[in-house]
């Protein structure tokens, strides 16, 4: 029964983000009321990101940066708070004062499973006022090259031979690194240990280091750091345009599909005004040619969901994860 929950509950994520690349560039949210917003901005906008410095949302981050200061003509002053692969950000952003002078990176699904798994998660997804989605990751499975594993059929005999003996990084806890992580352990009949770490850059250089045996990675890092270890299989549905020469899951008889959407957002009851405009600026740089071929090349798939969009998309996606995710709360 946990084996076709968790099964259902990647399907869902991957059917839905389909859906949302699907339907993505509409247009701006709807007219919100000015009030005090009126000049919107007026001094410098934090963007915060809840994970370590050099991983893909800071990555993002630092390309939109100068661009969001021409737009929206203010400063973005980028900040980190780190922990709980994303929870402490997004506890923050909660609690922020919905004024449209503070925003932070979010990640699909990790601020919809944590806050449905985790009681002390700090958050609740409805607190988190979604103003974009900008980008995809498919996530892939890796080896480094003096690994005595070869191939992903290896892999699958070794895990089976040894239960628990191999270790794997990833990022935070009931992340999408977690989840693939918990229904690729379930596919293969197999225990391998899942270690967190509290953002992307953070598990490659454990990885790289020799301190775990695998490694859960998106696929800008894969395509960044390709030469440096073996990539046995990568999660998207068909194969990755800037990793063609890596077999897909499904290609080598693991049902398996997995990636993580990223996008930003403000505190709930941000004024509708303020999340236009924010949306905006956003969207406008998802557009660009240039930022998209920065992208493509690095390996990001870009996106261009608004705020309207993104917020129909994560209620969707978490009310089909509610009843299917009872049995794996602790």
């Amino acid at each position: 029964m946990r084996k076709m929950k968790l099964a259902a509950i990647m399907l869902l994520a991957v059917l839905l983000t389909g859906l949302a690349g699907c339907s993505a560039g509409s247009g701006p949210a709807a007219e919100g009321k000015e009030g005090d917003t009126k000049g919107y901005p007026k001094h410098p906008i934090t963007y915060s990101i809840p994970f370590d410095p050099g991983g893909q949302s800071d990555l993002e981050a630092r390309r939109q940066q100068p661009h969001l200061e021409r737009i929206l003509g203010t400063s973005i002053v980028i900040t980190y708070k780190i922990g709980g692969g994303g929870a402490v950000g997004w506890t923050e952003l909660a609690g922020k004062k919905p004024d449209g002078y503070f925003m932070a990176g979010i990640n699909v699904p990790h601020i919809i499973l944590q806050p449905l798994l985790q009681r002390d998660a700090g958050y609740k997804t409805e607190q988190l006022e979604p103003v974009a989605i900008f980008q995809s990751t498919p996530v892939g499975l890796a080896v480094r090259k003096d690994s005595s594993i070869q191939s992903l059929e290896d892999l699958i005999r070794m895990a089976k031979d040894k239960p628990g003996a191999l270790t794997a990084a990833g990022v935070g806890t009931y992340t999408g690194h977690h989840m693939t992580h918990l229904l690729f352990e379930e596919k293969l009949e197999a225990a391998i240990q899942y270690i967190p770490f509290t953002g992307a850059a953070a598990a490659m250089q454990s990885f790289l280091g020799g301190n775990t045996d695998l490694l859960w990675g998106n696929s800008n890092d894969l395509v960044s750091y390709k030469d440096e270890f073996r990539l046995i299989a990568i999660g998207s549905a068909e194969r990755f345009t800037a990793l063609p020469d890596t077999p897909t899951f499904i290609e080598q008889g693991v049902d398996l599909i997995a990636g993580i959407d990223r996008g930003v957002a403000v505190p709930q009851g941000t004024p509708e005004k303020v999340v236009q405009e924010l949306e905006k600026a956003f969207l406008k740089i998802a557009a660009d040619p240039e930022v998209i071929r920065q992208m493509t090349a690095e390996g990001f798939e870009p996106k261009a969901m608004g705020a309207a969009e993104s917020k129909a998309y994560i209620k969707q996606l978490k009310a089909e994860y509610e009843p299917l995710v009872a049995e794996l709360r602790p």
